[in-house]
């Protein structure tokens, strides 16, 4: 089989299973919503969330995997099984006992951290106060779910990838169960959720380990701490940090700011973030999980030209996918909070506020799928370096355009800022890129973006009628509102993929192929 079949293939199993996971996402904070709202509460769990959750995307998802996978497939590649066993046992032991530490002073200090992340709460102490409670008791999170990016990371390096993305669906079901059923047993309600994070991690985790058994990956002690491998993937992941988890540091900055702005801002932010990566995290994150082992293999092996193909792919691939997308949640943002969060404690004015947030964000769609392609590109590379100073670059660009906006347009100012930090993180990765491996398909790449372009102007058009069929301010109507919605997300992707056929779209041949494929093999 091909590399891009392999690649596609890959990608539509992560988002097979990762949009059962979006799906239980959704529900866990309908149920969240409907409960507590967007306020006092609200703001206290989300921005205690927001510390672990940040760890995790930098540390876990982000340098982790981005350091080990490549290493790995090296070893795996060059050396054979045994070897990449020993080197897996070894990763597993030094990840546990450093987590573990940095677990404990994580609660140790959470009163420092919390004051230092989110100084905004200091005029309202009963809301710091809630904050560290919670972030307390949510902080051992960041232990179990690095110890499951590590799995993640050996499982998709065998070409294994639905046990790791389907896990987070145990997270959601976690929390959802423990904020219906046990809200009502503590003083302070909102702990219940925390209670669901710390359980949802547990089970992530105790879900990788008969899998990786049965691949032959046990895993156990190993304190050879001067493994030769272990060198290299520590000189990387210390770069990676910075490199992969631009991106969420922008969205870090972006909620303490929320914290000077008024009551609701730092939910209103969290909301919206959470319906924007949906698309990413069922189709960009897997292009970019299915298409980082390839490229890591065809690095190690020198084949520059494979990975070129992989890597030019991997882009035109999400370029089709995310700007319908795009365009998609900026008609729809309104109506989406409306329908599955609107009720309880969540009126239409919430949803409105949402709306504006995710409004701005889905501006940056692309721009921040890219970047996710395009990093581990250079990881593959074994180069660390370039990710990092157009990381920090974008990351001065999202504080300067923040300060700008949040004046006048609020949090909204703050998504937007977040919209152009990424888009100079891709321009900047796309350039270093091409000077680094010289032209990698950057004419089919623009070409296949003009296509998608010119498919998503009817669906639009679409979804825009579609959408003023229906008065979203009612409470209610659930319905009707659904089918409306439904009606409109059916149409536009049904249109979209039709012109895409119509424009000769490769990466829609592709879907067609792999889909005909599944059917015929079943």
């Amino acid at each position: 089989m091909s590399e891009k079949k392999n690649i596609a293939r890959a990608a539509g199993v992560l988002g097979f299973a990762t949009i059962l996971s979006r799906i239980m996402g959704m529900v866990r904070d309908m149920v969240v919503s409907r409960l507590f709202g967007a306020g006092f509460a609200t703001d206290a769990f989300f921005a205690a969330f927001q510390i672990p959750n940040m760890l995790r995307r930098f540390f876990a998802e982000g340098a982790l995997t981005s350091a080990f996978v490549p290493t790995f497939s090296e070893w795996y590649t060059q050396k054979g099984e045994v070897e990449a066993r020993e080197l897996a046992n070894v990763c597993f032991t030094a990840l546990t006992i450093v987590m573990a530490a940095v677990t404990l002073l994580g609660t140790i200090f959470s009163p420092q951290i919390v004051h230092l992340m989110f100084p905004g709460f200091k005029a309202e102490p009963a809301k710091l106060e809630l904050t560290i409670l919670l972030n307390r008791l949510m902080f051992p999170y960041i232990f179990f779910v690095s110890l499951v990016a590590l799995c993640m990371g050996i499982l998709n390096t065998l070409r294994h990838f639905f046990t790791p993305a389907i896990s987070t669906v145990f997270l959601n079901l976690s929390m959802i169960l423990c904020a219906l059923f046990l809200h009502r047993q503590f003083q302070v309600p909102i702990i219940a959720l925390a209670a669901g994070v710390l359980l949802g991690g547990t089970l992530q985790l105790l879900l990788q380990l008969p899998v990786l058994y049965r691949k032959g990956f046990p895993l156990r002690w190993h304190f050879d701490f001067r493994h030769p491998a272990m060198r290299r993937i520590a000189l990387l992941m210390g770069p990676a940090v910075f490199g992969v988890g631009v991106y969420y540091l922008n969205i870090t900055v972006g909620a303490i700011l929320a914290s000077y702005l008024p009551q609701g801002s730092v939910s209103y932010l969290y909301y919206a973030q959470r319906l924007f990566e949906f698309p990413q995290g069922i189709f960009t994150v897997s292009v970019a999980q299915a298409v980082l082992p390839s490229m890591s293999r065809q690095a190690a092996a020198g084949d520059m030209d494979a990975l070129k193909e992989s890597l030019a792919f991997g882009l035109k691939l999400t370029i089709f996918i995310t700007i319908p997308a795009m365009a998609g949640l900026m008609l729809c943002s309104i109506p989406i909070f409306s329908l599955l969060f609107m009720g309880g404690a969540f009126d239409y004015a919430k949803a409105e506020q949402c709306g504006i947030a995710l409004f701005y964000y889905s501006l940056g769609l692309s721009f921040v799928a890219l970047v996710r392609v395009l990093v581990p590109a250079f990881y593959a590379l074994k180069d660390t370096r370039t990710p990092v100073a157009t990381a920090f670059i974008a990351f001065i660009l999202n504080l300067c355009f923040s300060l700008l906006l949040m004046g006048p347009l609020r949090h909204g100012g703050l998504a937007l800022a977040s919209t152009l930090s990424a888009l100079g993180n891709m321009a900047l990765l796309i350039w270093f890129l091409r000077r680094k491996i010289g032209p990698f398909g950057g004419k089919s790449i623009v070409v296949a973006g003009g296509k998608a372009v010119v498919a998503s102007f009817p669906m639009s058009l679409v979804v825009y009628w579609f959408m003023t069929l229906t008065d979203w301010s009612r409470y209610g109507h659930k319905p009707i509102k659904i089918v409306v919605l439904g009606g409109a997300v059916a149409a536009g992707i049904g249109l979209y993929y039709l012109f895409a056929h119509l424009l000769r779209c490769e990466e829609a041949r592709e879907a067609t192929a792999l889909v005909r494929r599944k059917v015929l093999k079943r």
